[in-house]
Parts: C-alpha cells; sequence; structure tokens
C-alpha cells in the first residue's frame, strides 16, 4: 500500500506568509490591494477581539456542513468543522489536518488515516476514530439531503476502526477524488452527539457539534448567523497563518441580499466585509482603505450545457458552431469586470490538473458560419438559419444564482444572431431547473459547479452519474473519466483530465463561457479575510481593529 504522508510546511513568517497567500494563489486575476488608503499592513500586527461583521447575499437555510450547498450557507458552515484533510489554495496539495497522515491502497479503493492527537469536539468528546466513522456513516445516510456530500462518498462502502488514532474508509470502486473531497467542508467531522439530532435540526443549528475553530451561537432566519471563537482551539490547518484560537471573538453573518444595500452598508460602516460584490458596485472599493479580495473558483466555469439528444443539439456540428460563435471576451469586458476571467476550458483556472484550451476556445464566427453552411443550415429571412423547414434556435434554462447571468446570456444571445443560431433565454427558480433537469426536459442548461477536483467532470458528465449531456453509455468520454478516477496519482490521473476537458471542448457537450470568481469587499477596519482552496472563505486568520 503506497504511502501519501506529505510533510508539514514549515512556519513562515506572519507578515510574509499574508503577502505569499494573496500573490500565490492560481492566476489570480486582481490583486487584494488598496488604492488611496492604508493597507492591511499599516494596522499593525494581528489583534484578538472583536466583531467581524460580515454581509452575506442570501439567507442560509441550512448551515449544517453536511448538509448545505449554496455559497452562503458554506461560508458559514466552512468555520464550524474540521476536516481530514486540508488543500493548498497555491498547489492543490492535499495536506495535514485532523489526519497527520494517510495511506491509500494501489486501486484507489481504501484510504487509512492517522489522526493527530489533542483535537476535542466542543462538547468536550475527542475527535477520534470511533467519531469519524459515526461522522462519515452519517453522512452517507442523509443521502440526497448531503447534497454534496453524497457524491463524494457515492462509493462509500464503510468504515473501519483500526484503533483510536486509525480509520479505514473503504470505497466500492476506484475514489481518488475521495482524497481531495477529504478536504472539504462536505465532509466536515461532526461530534457522535450530532446525530442524535435530526438533519432538519441540524440545519437550524441544534446539536450541530463540529472540532472547528468557531462554534454556533445564534441563528434569526433572514436576519443573521452568529459564531462564536472556540476556546482552547489547538490543531488548526498547517495552512493557516497562525496557530491557536482564532482572532475574532465573533462573527456576524448578516443577511442583506439587496447588492447595492450591502455596498452601501460596507462603505458607510455597518459592515466591516461583504461578499458577492455586483460588477457594477466594484469601483466603490477601489481606495479610501478598502481592498477587494478575489479569486477564481475552481470547477466547472460557468456553460452551456448541451442535452445532445435534444432538436438542432443533436448536430455536434451545431454545438460546435454555438462555440464558435460566443465572444467570451467580450462577455467578461462588457458585462463583468477584469475580475473574471473568458473560460480556457470546462474546468477553472484554479483547479489542479486544469488544461489550457483557450486555441480551442477562440472566438470564430466565420468559422461558425462555415460549419452551419456546410451542414446544410441556411439564412432565413430574419437572419436566422434554416435547414428543411427547421429553425436553428434552442433554448437555455437558467435561475438567478449569479446576479449577472441574465445579462450574459441577453449578450450570448445577440452574439449567436450573427451566426444565425436563435438562442430563446428561459428564467426559473433553483427547484425548477433542478426539476427540469432531473427530468432531461431541456436543451441547454447554464450553471458552473465549484469543486477543487477535476473529478467533477465525472459528476456532471459521466453516464455513470448525472450525464447532463444525456450522452450513450460506453462513449470515449466515459472511460477517460474512469480513467482519472482510479488513482490519486496526479502524474497519472493528469492525462486523463485532460483528454476529458479536451473530449468535452471539442465535442461541444458543454460551451464554456467564463469563470465565476468570488470578489469581497472589505473595509478598513478587516483584516486578512481570505480563502480555502474551493474558494470558500477562511476566516480563521481574519481579525479587526478599531476605526
Amino acid at each position: 500500500m503506497p504511502r501519501h504522508t506529505p510533510p508539514r510546511p514549515p512556519r513562515p513568517a506572519r507578515a510574509r506568509a499574508r503577502l505569499a497567500f494573496a500573490l500565490a494563489l492560481p492566476l489570480l486575476l486582481a490583486a487584494c490591494g488598496t488604492a488611496g488608503g492604508a493597507s492591511p499592513q499599516d494596522a499593525g500586527p494581528p489583534r484578538p477581539g472583536g466583531t467581524l461583521r460580515l454581509g452575506i447575499s442570501s439567507n442560509p437555510d441550512c448551515i449544517d456542513p453536511q448538509q448545505v450547498s449554496t455559497n452562503a450557507s458554506v461560508n458559514v458552515g466552512r468555520q464550524l468543522v474540521d476536516s481530514l484533510t486540508d488543500q493548498d489554495p497555491k498547489t492543490g496539495a492535499i495536506t495535514p489536518w485532523l489526519a497527520d497522515r494517510w495511506t491509500v491502497s494501489p486501486d484507489s479503493t481504501s484510504f487509512t488515516f492517522h489522526l493527530r492527537s489533542g483535537a476535542t469536539f466542543s462538547d468536550g468528546s475527542p475527535v477520534d476514530a470511533a467519531a469519524v466513522k459515526t461522522s462519515f456513516d452519517g453522512i452517507k445516510a442523509l443521502g440526497a439531503k448531503a447534497l454534496l456530500g453524497s457524491s463524494y462518498l457515492a462509493a462509500y462502502r464503510g468504515a473501519t476502526v483500526l484503533d483510536p488514532a486509525t480509520v479505514r474508509l473503504d470505497f466500492t470502486q476506484p475514489s481518488a477524488q475521495f482524497l481531495q473531497a477529504s478536504s472539504t467542508m462536505s465532509l466536515g467531522v461532526l461530534a457522535p452527539a450530532a446525530f442524535r439530532h435530526t438533519a432538519e435540526q441540524r440545519c437550524q443549528g441544534a446539536g450541530l457539534i463540529g472540532s472547528g475553530p468557531f462554534v454556533f451561537t445564534s441563528l434569526k432566519p433572514n436576519q443573521d448567523i452568529v459564531l462564536g471563537k472556540r476556546t482552547g482551539y489547538h490543531w488548526g490547518s498547517p495552512l493557516w497563518r497562525h496557530q491557536g484560537e482564532a482572532y475574532v471573538d465573533k462573527i456576524d453573518f448578516r443577511v442583506v441580499p439587496e447588492p447595492g444595500v450591502r455596498s452601501g452598508s460596507l462603505t458607510s460602516g455597518q459592515l466591516d466585509a461583504i461578499t458577492d460584490v455586483q460588477p457594477v458596485d466594484e469601483p466603490q472599493f477601489s481606495g479610501n482603505g478598502f481592498t477587494e479580495p478575489v479569486r477564481p473558483n475552481p470547477g466547472i466555469v460557468f456553460n452551456l450545457h448541451a442535452n445532445t439528444t435534444r432538436g438542432v443539439l443533436a448536430d455536434q456540428k451545431v454545438r460546435q458552431a454555438v462555440s464558435k460563435g460566443v465572444n467570451r471576451p467580450e462577455v467578461t469586458s462588457t458585462v463583468l469586470t477584469p475580475n473574471y476571467k473568458p473560460a480556457t476550458s470546462i474546468l477553472g483556472s484554479a483547479t489542479p490538473l486544469y488544461t489550457d484550451l483557450s486555441k480551442e476556445l477562440a472566438y470564430d464566427p466565420a468559422g461558425a458560419q462555415a460549419l452551419l453552411q456546410s451542414d446544410g443550415w441556411v439564412p432565413g429571412p430574419d437572419g436566422i438559419r434554416t435547414k428543411n423547414g427547421q429553425r436553428l434556435t434552442a433554448s437555455v434554462l437558467f435561475s438567478p444564482v449569479f446576479n449577472q447571468n441574465q445579462s450574459v446570456l441577453e449578450l450570448i444571445q445577440q452574439q449567436l444572431r450573427k451566426i444565425g443560431f436563435d438562442l430563446k433565454i428561459e428564467l426559473h427558480t433553483n427547484s425548477e431547473v433542478t426539476r427540469l433537469q432531473q427530468a432531461g426536459d431541456y436543451d441547454f442548461l447554464w450553471y458552473n459547479v465549484t469543486r477543487a477536483d477535476p473529478d467533477i467532470l465525472r459528476q456532471q458528465f459521466s453516464t455513470k452519474t448525472n450525464n447532463r449531456s444525456k450522452l450513450p453509455a460506453d462513449n470515449p468520454l466515459d472511460a477517460s473519466l474512469t480513467e482519472q478516477s482510479a488513482t490519486v496519482d496526479p502524474a497519472k490521473r493528469k492525462p486523463a483530465a485532460e483528454q476529458a476537458q479536451r473530449t468535452i471542448v471539442e465535442q461541444a457537450y458543454a460551451i464554456p463561457v467564463f469563470e465565476l470568481t468570488q470578489v469581497l469587499g472589505v473595509g478598513p477596519n478587516a483584516h486578512d479575510v481570505g480563502f480555502e482552496a474551493s474558494s470558500r472563505l477562511q476566516l480563521f486568520d481574519a481579525w479587526v481593529s478599531g476605526s
């Protein structure tokens, strides 16, 4: 059984680490700097105490880390639990956290974790092998309620306690992706006592007992969620900038759905920081002591995902023409801001094993029109092409999970009309999109999925999982997706992951458009509000200074 035991990185000097964190993020598109005001370093060394008032864009309907999926919920839940491993935002490497070391079986079906000593849950019980087993069994038992964790544990067979500090997790098939999944909040470890409460009770904070640096204090729906500092915490990730307890005494997540109000509350000093800064509001935070930390999301970029069994999209040349007809740089420069990057693959550039396919995704309207013409699609009287009486048209389903979605799609609609393609835009609620997607009742789906591992492609494209493209079984893409899931060795995974990305782009099973970016607004009294590898908030190192 090969060993995978990364060494603990040396502890860098705090000031150097603060700067390196911002500059070392992969393909970071804008610096976390300031203009016209004091820099974070000018505030002096980090100091303990105070409350971080953080404005979020939506009400977390559930704060149980093992059940949540929306950004607002994830950003709250991440602070409550520790994970078996952590992931370096710079390199994508998996590093120790609750587990000091681990081994992986040659076929990637068995993962043995050796736990560090001294970690406890907030009820005082130990983070031992029995607790890890109870937690993972509990996630599996949640089924579909564990919206992210259930996909990571789809092949989970069970856990075996080898001794109080050693636990083995077994899978029915190769699951290389699990090592990265073990670093996510969705597989964060909860205490055995937490599972005496129902899933619904945990969503509202009851029995939410983790080992993380913060503990749940209160929840007022549509108003705020308050977390308190965990006294005595001293088992943080080696990737964090300091050890010991968190700096702030409290984090007050305040629900402020309206983007303009959220931005105004930051500039007026009612909030210390905000998430989801909209492109139109970004100029407000370019000076006067404000900073704008950003990080591209890893995982699947925003894309038009084609149902290859529906209407004109069953024609490969039509899908390829649509891809050539999308002007990605125009989308980011017109509707978004320089903080957003045009897609250069189906995976975001911050994703481990990402492959740059920018040449294949270059804007080529002449090539698009030539493809359609050769395929028998001729311009109609209104400019939309037809073939044997059929109009070249398809619909895209979307929900307003990202404020600029409609504006982006309207611009793409205009771009595609230039090649004779009529894109119809259909706005639905999140639940309606989910229902239509599960029924296969769509032409294009517009979405993105965040995950810092290329296995996210298997979850969306494989015929054995979601198969959003509705591909036939045993297609070449399936083979690549299966191969990349068979080993944790990046050198062996990379060729298969690259081939999967290339196949998706070249066959235009999905048309990548832009990378979602997390854009924060941080006021002059808040410092070191950062991101972890999945572009979720990491607030252990955050601190506040006086006005």
